[in-house]
């Protein structure tokens, strides 16, 4: 298990590290460009959508040609979206080929997802998605240190061409480490009524939509941060951008702590307990915090060490919810993984769009989008997570 928490961990990081590198740089590219904060957190809103949508693509495609194919796919169009954003000239450039990198990211969510599906259910499952998270923990806490030292010493540009290297080593590290977990007698063929009819079932599933949907504003409450943290850590509170990743780590730290545990935690409460218990902790948390910025109180330790506990609480929440949501769909795990990622992926780029007209540049609306994305995890998990079939 550990080995292919390491492959596929180091093959989920990709995506992520094409955030969290580029997130202390966003200030400096906003000044580069001569162009608004709301424009550069489009650079984000793009990714998020153009990864979330893509994933309905490579679902069906890793049920029908396997586990690794799309991944070679994905692979290929991160790359040239990563050269071309090293490349661009403006802000709408930029936009363009991070939806490209978007695009191309999308297959490193899904098809690992559906890989643990093939493997292991259960706590089984969810100890492999927490393994594959701890790998992933390095971008949160040293992408964005990397990226501070990049802008340093070469300029945000450069980046771009880290990432683009990175692609090539994930298509190494494919090519020779992880074999295809798809048998042909288990692979589908891709019928546009069968897509449609296990879509319509997947979405007519309270359980697995109340799941994802938790897991999904989750990760929202993640992106409204990651849009809108390096603005309001280097401009309000007035943080190098080493200083911000430094930050960002604590956060992260939080998160990716609390994930090892939930296989333990689901064993001995429940898997069900547990992701109520976690997303009712994580919205208390930031109900809190958001009380505390309309009081004047939220400075910057105060956010700091608030984000770190509701974090805490999320860590148990959305590697339990991912396994769940694909527990009853192991015929058609690439499409529920897909449409998962999808929905999870377009929630967050949703609440960026929403929170966006209300941004200023403080604490203030962050921590409201953040408290809201609390509100409709709590409210799922009331109204959908009882009629879920799982234990």
């Amino acid at each position: 298990m550990l080995r292919t928490a390491l492959v596929l961990g180091l093959l989920a990081l990709v995506g992520p590290f094409a955030i969290d590198m580029y997130l202390p740089a966003m200030p400096g590219i906003a000044t580069a460009f001569g162009t608004s904060e709301t424009a550069v957190q489009a650079t984000l809103t793009a990714y998020f959508i153009a990864f979330g949508a893509a994933q309905l693509v490579y679902g069906p495609l890793a049920d029908r040609f396997g586990r690794r194919p799309p991944v070679f796919l994905g692979l290929a169009i991160f790359i040239a979206g990563s050269a071309g954003a090293a490349l661009a000239g403006s802000i709408e450039s930029l936009i363009a080929w991070r939806t490209l990198q978007g695009l191309g990211g999308a297959a490193l969510m899904v098809v690992p997802r559906a890989i643990v599906r093939d493997l292991y259910t259960g706590p089984q499952a969810t100890r492999l998605m927490a393994m594959i998270m701890l790998v992933i923990s390095v971008s949160p806490m040293l992408a964005p240190l990397a990226g501070s030292a990049v802008i340093a010493f070469a300029g945000w540009r450069t980046i771009f061409a880290v990432l683009t290297a990175a692609g090539l080593l994930s298509l190494l590290v494919t090519a020779l480490a992880q074999p295809e977990t798809l048998p042909p007698t288990r692979r589908l063929p891709i019928n546009a009524r069968a897509l449609a009819r296990g879509a319509r079932q997947l979405l007519g599933d309270p359980g697995f939509m109340g799941l994802t949907l938790v897991g999904g504003f989750g990760m929202a409450s993640f992106f409204v941060f990651l849009a809108s943290a390096p603005f309001v850590y280097v401009r309000q509170f007035g943080l190098s951008p080493t200083g911000f990743s430094l930050a960002f780590a604590i956060n992260a730290i939080g998160f990716f702590s609390a994930s090892q545990a939930a296989g333990y935690l689901g064993d001995r409460m429940g898997m069900r307990s547990l992701v109520r218990r976690g997303t009712a902790g994580f919205t208390l948390c930031t109900l809190v915090l958001f009380a505390l910025a309309l009081a004047g109180a939220a400075t910057l330790p105060v956010i700091v060490a608030g984000l770190f506990c509701a974090n805490l609480c999320l860590g148990v929440v959305i590697p339990t919810a991912m396994v769940l949501a694909l527990d009853d769909h192991g015929e058609n795990a690439g499409l529920a993984a897909s449409l998962g990622g999808t929905l999870q992926m377009l929630a967050g780029g949703v609440m960026i769009l929403a929170a966006g007209p209300f941004f200023d540049g403080t604490a203030l609306p962050m921590l409201g989008a953040i408290a809201v994305c609390g509100l409709a995890a709590l409210g799922l998990t009331a109204a959908m997570l009882p009629r879920a079939r799982i234990a």
